[in-house]
């Protein structure tokens, strides 16, 4: 049996040349200190990788370039999703010939699907892919699946072995779990909602596929750690920091241009996104960055700006969400006798 997926897979960022193609040796030297600073997986051709913005060859080449320079340290988790089945099994097998761990394949976009066309789609795709599939549920951008679906899948399809759910939904992933589990207890449970990260990994979540941690990589593997070994004061404390840093770079730009402001100031030539911008979004995305970078400083992962930082006099507001869902989930497993 394949090693169950667990951990922070990093949807890695794609850096680009001033001539808006690939940088190879830029996104080689990304992967290595993505490593280097403790990621457990690395996930490209994701959402924040930008995967509907390069062409099929292109994503192939992006896969194939992280492949070769992981050298196999650690597992990659390929998004697979193309405009449909056939072509998107054809990508599974090209992925499974260079060596990846496991695809991730979003459920159909654009049209809006029931569920039954959803289970028929990942149905298809289960029965005949030479690779483990990871079903990605991000409701926001592509048809939903529902736990009935899921289980159902995950009941049917051997080679179906985790979900990656990025709806942020904490009672969804809960039903899932419940759902699951007694039948496929090595199925794998992935969060894509950073601002949820701790809380899900509470309620029996196995990692996270997290934007964040392609910019502050040491925090996010840091808050696994400290969840996953019941450190739960000094762990609610790194998802306060996280929860106010993925906001910023979530909400402030248009997705995800502020992630690649951010991996910048890291020391990476990211080079233009393949969306353009208009003047004004230059000019507030250049304000952003002065943010970010006032962020990243507080924690010692960049220099002050010139000029230095306001004083944030505002430190409450996310935390107290967090607290609460912390609680909750906490005291809801010393219910069930699951945490002392």
């Amino acid at each position: 049996m394949a090693e169950r997926l667990q951990g922070i897979f990093t949807p890695n960022l794609v850096p680009m040349t001033q001539h808006g193609e690939i940088n190879e040796a830029e996104l080689r030297r990304y992967v290595d200190w993505l490593i280097e600073k403790g990621v457990h997986g690395l996930y490209p051709n994701g959402s924040t990788g930008e995967f509907t913005r390069f062409t099929p060859e292109e994503r192939r080449r992006i896969v194939k370039i992280i492949a070769d320079q992981t050298a196999g340290r650690v597992p990659i988790l390929a998004g697979a999703a193309e405009a449909n089945v056939k072509e998107t099994i054809r990508a599974c097998e090209y992925y499974h010939e260079v060596g990846v761990r496991a695809v991730a394949i979003v459920a159909p976009f654009y049209y809006k699907l029931s569920p039954a066309s959803v289970y028929a789609y990942f149905k298809e795709i289960g029965d005949n892919t030479p690779i483990d599939v990871t079903l990605y549920n991000i409701p926001m951008f592509a048809s939903p699946i529902d736990v009935p679906t899921v289980q159902r899948l995950s009941e049917e399809c051997e080679k179906i072995v985790a979900i990656k759910d990025s709806s942020g939904d904490l009672p969804h992933m809960i039903r899932m779990i419940q759902a699951v589990r007694p039948n496929r207890p090595e199925f794998s449970f992935l969060t894509g909602w950073d601002a949820a990260l701790m809380p899900m990994l509470l309620s029996g979540c196995d990692g996270g596929t997290n934007a964040t941690s392609g910019v502050v990589p040491e925090l996010t593997r840091a808050l696994y750690d400290l969840t996953t070994s019941h450190q739960i004061d000094k762990a609610r404390q790194l998802q306060y920091d996280l929860v106010k840093l993925f906001d910023v770079m979530l909400y402030s730009a248009e997705f995800p241009e502020g992630f690649r402001s951010a991996v910048e100031l890291r020391g990476f030539k990211m080079g233009c996104g393949r969306q353009p911008m208009s003047s004004e979004q230059k000019t507030d995305l250049q304000t952003l960055s002065k943010e970010l970078q006032c962020m990243l400083s507080t924690h010692g992962y960049s220099d002050e700006p010139i000029g230095g930082c306001p004083i944030d006099g505002n430190s409450a507001g996310n935390a107290d969400e967090v607290t609460r869902i912390v609680s909750t989930v906490v005291a809801e497993l010393k219910r069930r006798g699951m945490v002392d």
